[in-house]
């Protein structure tokens, strides 16, 4: 019965591959269908299997560009739109969607002349004149945009984004009336889109109708409860109106929904330092400069809030940095003059007070230079305002599957060795496998079921397996003496160490490792995996006290360990690294020993030598996508953001789903 089954099981895989082989219609409609619920991830690796059966299939690279456009990879995009062009040249929504990737990239002028081309092959394509007024708009030329809106509107009268574009145009050129026609006409398309009553309320609030704006805000926030930019505005309006506990709590929504918005922790910061909530200020400052630490006016401003809590010399340090950022910052000289006189530092303060007269003078001089450049050295000027320009809103599903929008942890995908599996693990059609016969041996004659990855099977019941190993051992302890080389002792020993350290008995796990190797010391993997296990205690003693070992993407440096007081401290990765430069001595052609390699040398902060590992490893398995995610994190580390940002694309392209949210924070235009 149980030969039965497993025919069974072995003819159902072998038709769901053979189907999978031939069935493209069916990889298709699938990935289309993710694509419209928006589970990206899933839709680009159904169009990597398309474009393996076929890769001639320039609608597949097409699909796949859009599911990397949502995910905010644009360089990935526009390469696979680029492919499905050159494998069909009159594709006319190809240049279509690349237009509108170019124009998401800054490259305007590439756009429009997509746009152009999509036009002659389809001028009645309406849509187009849509895209390409978004272009204009985005590229500053509102008058082209109006005229290419003007014409979607006569062939598309009820689309409300439509008006809702040209509103913005006519806003921009400063027409308020036309502005909020448009805005009007939007409304009464679609009065249950939000956006509509967001744009409204802007015209109302710049002509002081407090009341319309707020019932317009209370309108959109009424559709719909996740609004950040509504809840965001109210609060501004609601200030304006003295309404402080209302701002706050608008503010407060805001962070539920979006904890790392920097211009809104910014706005509470203000506001809960002019109700003496000074402790609670000081942790908003703290988070805003963490995101952006080369905001000059959250230095300025908490430095005031450690002046109210007489913390003289952090205040001093925060105007010093102020300072720095801007040296023309009149105001921060003149507080640093004061604060160095409460320390009894007169003679500085008095060469502080002299630079900030002379910034004052010229500051006099340019009152009429509209470049903004004097505006620091106002020493009238307060900046205790609510800023309202430049926020990064978006409105947001917070869906699992929108993985672009989860929080973004830069951390170095981990070491790759021989974990815990389950036992008769079924392989996946066309997934990219890594096959080595020396490996695919190894594998299969030891004791437990394992598999080469990057991280322990949680679920995995090695304990059922103790029982039967540490028996299998006491056979051989108690039987006739053993050559040193004993290879199936040192089998036991490798399994028994795996064991061991599931169960975190690092140093248990890591005696049985030393006993495999010297019973087979020419065997490659037993040196990984001991490589790997040093690693790791690194990393356990360094969590012990309280350090976080990450790849900082910031210039405080690479792969050190945070500690507690601000303080650095540099672990010593030697004996792993030696191990791994063992095994690929012993195994030269094994991928991810030259990967594991590339952590250890980053987190030693030898970083060119990383890349050169990672390389390597690349250059052996051009699927390891981990391998692409890594050393794309270390070049953007090293400013290479553009190799770094292509690193990365791939990864996501590989399976990597992190990649995505890093190409999301670090792989913007610079515009």
């Amino acid at each position: 019965m149980v030969k039965r089954g497993a025919a069974l099981a072995v003819l159902c895989f072998i038709w769901i591959f053979s189907y999978a082989q031939y069935d493209i219609d069916q990889f298709f409609n699938r990935g289309r269908n993710f694509l419209i619920e928006g589970k990206y991830t899933n839709a680009i690796d159904n169009f990597n299997i398309l474009v393996r059966l076929d890769s001639t299939l320039y609608d597949a690279y097409f699909f796949r560009g859009i599911a990397k456009y949502n995910l905010g990879d644009y360089m990935g995009a526009e390469k696979d739109f680029d492919k499905s062009l050159k494998l069909n040249p009159i594709y006319t929504p190809a240049y279509h969607y690349r237009a509108i990737t170019l124009s998401r990239t800054g490259k305007y002028e590439m756009a429009l002349k997509d746009l152009a081309e999509a036009v002659d092959l389809r001028p009645s394509y309406t849509g187009l004149y849509f895209s390409r007024g978004v272009t204009y708009f985005l590229s500053q030329q509102f008058d082209k945009a109006i005229s290419d809106f003007n014409r979607f509107i006569k062939a598309e009268p009820k689309v409300g984004d439509a008006y809702l574009n040209r509103g913005a145009c006519y806003l921009f050129l400063g027409d308020t009336t036309k502005a909020l026609d448009d805005y009007n006409k939007a409304i009464r398309l679609n009065m249950f889109d939000p956006e509509g009553y967001i744009r409204r309320s802007r015209i109302y609030s710049m002509r002081n109708q407090n009341e319309d704006a707020l019932r317009d805000l209370d309108n959109a926030i009424s559709l719909d409860s996740t609004n950040t930019f509504a809840f965001f505005n109210r609060a501004l309006i609601k200030y304006d109106g003295k309404d402080i506990a209302g701002a706050l709590a608008d503010l407060n929504k805001v962070l539920e929904e979006d904890p790392g918005n920097a211009l809104t922790l910014y706005n509470r910061a203000l506001i809960r330092t002019q109700i003496g909530d000074y402790n609670n200020a000081l942790d908003d400052y703290d988070r805003v400069l963490a995101v952006n630490p080369n905001n000059v006016l959250a230095y300025f401003n908490r430095a005031g809030v450690f002046l109210e809590l007489g913390r003289y010399r952090d205040a001093m340090n925060d105007y010093s940095q102020a300072i720095n950022l801007y040296p023309d910052f009149a105001k921060a000289y003149i507080n640093r003059s004061y604060v160095k006189n409460q320390l009894g530092e007169f003679n500085s303060a008095k060469q502080d007070y002299r630079i900030a007269q002379a910034k004052i003078q010229e500051y006099q001089a340019k009152t009429s230079d509209s470049t903004g450049a004097a505006i620091f050295a106002d020493t009238a000027k307060k900046y205790d305002r609510l800023l309202a320009l430049d926020a990064d809103f978006a409105k947001k599903d917070f869906n699992n599957e929108l993985l672009q929008h989860r929080d973004v942890d830069i951390r170095l995908k981990p070491l790759f060795k021989f974990n815990p599996t389950e036992s008769n693990k079924m392989i996946m059609a066309l997934e990219h496998r890594y096959e080595n016969r020396k490996m695919d041996e190894f594998i299969s004659s030891v004791p437990i079921p394992i598999e080469i990855s990057p991280s322990w099977g949680t679920d995995i019941p090695v304990s059922a397996y103790e029982e039967k190993i540490g028996k299998a051992l006491r056979e051989f302890s108690s039987g006739p003496p053993l050559g040193e080389q004993d290879k199936a002792v040192g089998k036991l020993m490798f399994a028994q160490a795996i064991i061991e350290e599931g169960k975190k008995q690092f140093n248990s796990s890591l005696s049985y490792y030393d006993k495999a190797i010297e019973n087979d010391p020419d065997q490659t993997f037993y040196y990984i995996n001991r490589g790997a296990l040093q690693s790791e205690m690194i990393d356990f003693i360094s969590s012990m006290e309280n350090n976080v070992q990450v790849l900082t993407l910031d210039n405080s440096g690479a792969a050190r360990a945070r500690v507690q007081d601000q303080s650095y401290k540099n672990y010593d990765y030697t004996s792993a690294i030696h191990d791994m430069t063992k095994a690929s001595v012993l195994m030269p052609e094994f991928p991810y020993t030259y990967y594991n390699l590339g952590n250890l040398y980053c987190l030693s902060n030898d970083l060119p030598e990383s890349i050169q590992q990672y390389t390597t490893a690349i250059e052996l398995n051009p699927y390891l996508g981990e391998a692409f995610y890594n050393r794309g994190l270390v070049l953007i580390y090293l400013k290479d953001k553009e190799k770094g940002c292509i690193d990365l694309s791939k990864a996501g392209e590989l399976g990597v789903p992190e990649a995505y949210s890093v190409i999301k924070k670090y792989c913007k235009s610079e515009e």
